[in-house]
């Protein structure tokens, strides 16, 4: 089941409706005398709603017609306790009020004060909550009728001090208004209605232990990763001194094997033109193909070039030479 249960408080009688989602269709499911000092004993049962709203007697409630400079109704509730301090037996501190805002003014605003002792609507609210009834809203649905009646507020202060009866379904609609809208609400300050704020408190703590847990899983992952990775670079590392080894096995000390195997690098790129040699045979084999036509008495061979020097009786054999000479080498030149 759900919807909304409406406990209707009277001078004689304590009722509880529970009602559709959109507050009508009302029925009642129990109901207990109230006694003196509105005492009752209600019996608590699975009322299987989500919410419920109280209305109190207009008879339990006090009321003031204040002008106020102002129009704001949380700047009226926050200024009004100063005001009721000299008004009110006992001062604003043991009273529960609310307003209700009669008409505006470019002067500002007639507002109606309604009050009752704080200890009464505490005791109320106390018995409720042993029949598991903890109620969202205490209004007066009476008040609620002359506060929503197209009068002026003149008429609304006549009508406070004979105000009539509302019955049956009549008073049922009028309580599913209370319930959409509520014209006043007395449960401020220390009886304020805290069970949507646990509800709050409770999830933000849900929330906050599964990011915690989250959290946790995340650090435990990055953790493992960390680890493994460490264990990774450990095994290359140990690759890497085995391969160096393998390749210097003269080197007594190795404190870094990067370093130590580009110093390697590095001295054996100084010494690459020492080991970059040429192949005189090939050359020879290749120079024993060829007819001179003239006396070679030095052949020079580097990495680079090589030079014959020799005699000649005429530059035609040298010419001969040279073209002999290109079939097997490329850029061949006559120098002297």
């Amino acid at each position: 089941m759900s919807g909304t249960a409406f406990i209707d408080l009277t001078e004689e009688k304590l009722s509880v409706y529970v009602t559709g989602k959109n507050g009508t269709e009302g029925r009642e499911v129990a109901s207990a005398p109230v006694g003196e000092g509105y005492s009752f004993s209600l019996e608590g049962t699975a009322w299987g709603t989500e919410e419920s709203c109280l209305s109190l007697p207009l008879g339990l409630l006090d009321f003031r017609v204040l002008d106020l400079p102002f129009a704001d109704i949380s700047k009226i509730r926050e200024l009004l306790p100063f005001e009721l301090d000299g008004l009110v037996l006992g001062g604003a501190a043991d009273i529960v009020f609310d307003v209700h805002i009669l008409g505006e003014s470019n002067s500002g605003a007639k507002v109606l004060v309604a009050y009752l002792p704080k200890r009464t609507l505490k005791k109320i609210l106390d018995s409720l909550k042993t029949a598991g009834l903890d109620p969202k809203t205490v209004t007066s649905v009476d008040l609620s009728h002359i506060l929503r009646a197209e009068v002026s507020s003149q008429e609304i202060v006549s009508l406070l001090t004979t105000p009539g009866t509302l019955q049956g379904q009549e008073r049922l609609r009028q309580a599913a208004k209370e319930i959409r809208s509520p014209s006043i609400n007395l449960r401020r300050g220390e009886l304020a209605y805290t069970v949507d704020t646990e509800k709050t408190k409770k999830s933000l703590r849900t929330m906050a232990v599964l990011a915690f847990l989250v959290l946790l899983v995340f650090l435990a992952d990055l953790s493992f990763m960390t680890i493994s990775i460490r264990r990774k670079n450990m095994e290359i590392k140990d690759d890497m001194r085995k391969t160096f080894l393998s390749l210097f096995p003269n080197e007594k000390r190795v404190t870094s094997e990067t370093y130590q195997l580009k110093a390697h690098i590095k001295e054996l790129k100084d010494k690459e033109r020492s080991f970059k040699g040429i192949s005189p045979l090939d050359t020879m084999l290749d120079l024993s193909r060829i007819r001179p036509g003239m006396k070679l008495s030095e052949i020079t061979m580097d990495e680079d070039t090589i030079v014959l020097k020799g005699e000649s009786g005429s530059l035609s054999d040298v010419q001969r030479l040279r073209n002999e000479l290109g079939g097997i080498m490329k850029d061949v030149t006559i120098s002297d």
